[in-house]
C-alpha cells in the first residue's frame, strides 16, 4: 500500500489541517506527519516543497498529492470506505455533507476575530465584533439540531464520526478558548470531540508549541 503523508501547519493555530487530521486518524491507517511551523522566516519555502497552493494541509498518497481540508477528506472517504467517514444513508449524508460545507465556506466573522488558538484561554473584544454572535448562534443551533434528528446511534452529529465531526473540532476549541458558553444539549458533544484520542494527541502537541511571531 502507498504511503501516506499528510502536511500539516502548526498545530495550535492551523484549524485547516486539524480537519483532515482527525479524518485520517479516523480511517486507522498508518501515516507520516510533516510538520511546517507558520509565521517564520522559511514557512512558505518549507510548504512550497509539499503544496502547489502554496497552503496547507496537504496529503500525499503514493503519487497523488491532493490539497484543501475538504478535498483531502472526501478523497479519504473515498480510498477508505470501511472507515465510513460519510453517514451511509443518502439523505443523512447529504446533511452532513451540507453542514460541513457551510463551515467549509461560512462563518466568516467568527473565523476572523476568534483566531483558533488551542493553548490559550483569553477573552478578546472579537467576541462582540459584527457577526460574531450570529455565527455562534447558527453553530449551536446546528449542533443541537444535528444531534436531535441525527445523533441517536452515538455521541456525535450524525450518531458516529464523520467528516462533519472534524470540521467543527476547530471551531470547538474556538468556543473553550474564548470563554463562549455552549448550549447544555451541546456539552456533551463537546466532550466527544475533546475525548477522541487523535483530539487529545494534537491538543497535547499544541500545547508544546512557540507562539506564532505576531503574538510574541
Amino acid at each position: 500500500m502507498s504511503e501516506l503523508t499528510l502536511v500539516v501547519g502548526s498545530k495550535n493555530f492551523s484549524s485547516w489541517s486539524l480537519r483532515p487530521y482527525l479524518a485520517l486518524a479516523h480511517t486507522g491507517q498508518p501515516f507520516r506527519e510533516v510538520l511546517v511551523p507558520l509565521d517564520t522566516p522559511e514557512t512558505a519555502a518549507l510548504i512550497a516543497m509539499h503544496s502547489p497552493s502554496g497552503r496547507v494541509p496537504v496529503l500525499k498518497h503514493g503519487d497523488t498529492v491532493v490539497w484543501d481540508s475538504l478535498s483531502i477528506c472526501e478523497y479519504l472517504a473515498e480510498a477508505f470506505p470501511d472507515a465510513k467517514l460519510w453517514p451511509e444513508d443518502r439523505a443523512t449524508r447529504a446533511m452532513a455533507r451540507s453542514v460541513t460545507s457551510e463551515m467549509h465556506s461560512g462563518f466568516t466573522a467568527l473565523r476572523t476575530n476568534l483566531p483558533m488558538d488551542i493553548s490559550a484561554r483569553k477573552t478578546v473584544p472579537g467576541v462582540d465584533a459584527p457577526g460574531v454572535h450570529a455565527d455562534i448562534a447558527r453553530i449551536q443551533g446546528l449542533w443541537a439540531g444535528c444531534r436531535e434528528r441525527y445523533g441517536k446511534g452515538g455521541p456525535f452529529l450524525f450518531g458516529a464520526f464523520s467528516i462533519a465531526d472534524a470540521f467543527y473540532a476547530p471551531v470547538i476549541t474556538r468556543f473553550v478558548t474564548y470563554g463562549v458558553p455552549f448550549r447544555p444539549e451541546n456539552v456533551p458533544y463537546r466532550d466527544a470531540v475533546l475525548g477522541l484520542p487523535a483530539m487529545i494527541k494534537w491538543t497535547e502537541a499544541a500545547q508544546g508549541e512557540p507562539p506564532l511571531a505576531r503574538y510574541r
